[in-house]
């Protein structure tokens, strides 16, 4: 009797990953860190609001990057790989619409930026 050998890719528990969202500030960040967070698997997510840049830990037996941008197209942010919905898309407040070029330049006017409205949005 013949026995096949069978490979299998050891799956990392604290694989790190980098993935590029688009947004434009500070509710965005919170939008995007908490998509990826309540994904399983997901131990730790931090997006930076000027490189774009979500940087995360994440356990690969529960879950993979796929998944995760996914689940942050459905809230209304675009990744590398996925689109999020029109309908995802302007479910976002107002002054997060990253697509729009004008609340892109409100966004890197540095005066207006760094100032805290009062809902949570800088």
């Amino acid at each position: 009797m013949l026995m096949g050998a069978a490979t299998t890719q050891a799956q990392n528990k604290n694989a790190k990953a980098t993935l590029e969202v688009d947004g434009v500030c500070m509710m965005c960040k919170d939008r995007i860190e908490k998509a990826a967070i309540r994904t399983k698997g997901v131990k730790s997510a931090t997006w930076n609001v000027d490189t774009h840049l979500l940087n995360m830990i994440f356990d690969e037996r529960k879950t993979d990057l796929a998944t995760i941008e996914g689940n942050i197209a459905a809230v209304g942010h675009d990744t590398k790989n996925v689109t999020a919905t029109l309908e995802a898309y302007n479910s976002v407040h107002a002054c997060c619409r990253y697509r729009d070029e004008g609340v892109q330049l409100d966004h890197n006017n540095k005066d207006g930026h760094d100032k805290d409205d009062g809902d949570g949005h800088q």
